[in-house]
């Protein structure tokens, strides 16, 4: 959900593949890799092009930083766990949980914004946190509601609590703390980042209510949500697992759309299309090897920046 966007970041792959390192807690990527690198890293460029293209046609303006091959880092794709963007020209910098993601913080991004001239003013680092094994993943771990000031976050071994207060302090953000889970070879696994459980619009919310077991907890985010007059637009735990909850809204002139994948549009139902499209035009492409092999889908591809 976005005040006063103005463009999104976006990082093209220079060596997108399964990365081994986050497969210990990220049960949406595939194990199985059952083509080559190089053919999985070409569709994946064609992928994120052809999204791309669609979000510069709805009107948003994209900057699109090529990766280089100076680090092995093969998440890039994924801006949005190690930088957010937020006002007065400040931005976030955060603690990544692998290591390899850690090579993702690149200076090169912002001196890249820059000459774009967008301002960064004040950068607010938490990546220290990572020599106490402490990590908050940016708006994968959260779901900023930036209108009504509030940060969804469902606690993992990428989300640390310490640091949402630490955040949220600094960025005067109301918490909303909880635990998720999804179901994964007959046990509850811990959902990795919030941000594939639900998606918060301005007028309206994507939730699995399903995946949040504790009965208090699932009940304090509704009556949060229901505090701000959001349409709760409910998704089950299969539609979760095809990524319909990654979406994320953009704003063009006061115009609401939300991006999703293909697969996560596919998922959805008549009745839920509909609710979504009373608020919001509705842009699907296909991430498909994005999906599998990355373990996100579209909202993990988009770094809001509002300047």
């Amino acid at each position: 959900m976005n005040k006063n966007l103005h463009s999104v970041l976006m990082v093209r792959p220079s060596c997108f593949r399964v990365n081994n390192e986050t497969l210990k807690n990220n049960f949406f990527q595939s194990k199985i890799n059952d083509i080559s690198n190089d053919s999985i890293l070409n569709q994946a460029i064609m992928e994120f092009d052809s999204l791309v293209e669609k979000i510069k046609a709805s009107g948003i303006k994209v900057f699109v930083y090529q990766d280089n091959l100076k680090h092995d880092t093969p998440d890039s794709i994924f801006p949005n766990n190690w930088i957010s963007f937020h006002q007065n020209k400040t931005i976030a910098i955060y603690p990544m949980f692998a290591n390899n993601r850690r090579l993702e913080r690149n200076e090169d991004v912002i001196v890249f914004l820059e000459k774009n001239n967008i301002e960064i003013n004040e950068v607010v680092d938490y990546s220290e946190a990572e020599h106490n094994n402490l990590f908050l993943e940016g708006t994968g771990s959260m779901v900023l509601d930036r209108i009504n000031n509030k940060a969804y976050c469902s606690l993992s071994e990428r989300t640390n609590e310490n640091l949402i207060d630490e955040f949220c302090n600094d960025f005067k953000f109301i918490p909303i703390i909880f635990n998720s889970f999804h179901t994964v070879d007959s046990k509850r696994q811990v959902i990795y980042h919030t941000n594939v459980m639900m998606c918060v619009a301005e007028k309206y919310v994507i939730i699995c209510l399903d995946s949040i077991d504790n009965v208090q907890e699932r009940k304090k985010v509704i009556q949060s949500l229901e505090d701000d007059n959001k349409e709760l637009i409910i998704i089950s735990e299969n539609q979760l697992s095809s990524f319909a909850g990654n979406m994320i809204e953009l704003k063009v002139n006061n115009d609401s759309i939300i991006i999703m994948s293909q697969n996560a549009y596919e998922s959805l139902d008549d009745a839920q299309i509909k609710k979504i499209s009373k608020y919001s035009e509705i842009i699907s492409s296909s991430v498909d090897t994005i999906e599998k092999y990355g373990g996100g889908s579209v909202r993990c591809m988009i770094a809001e920046i509002f300047n």
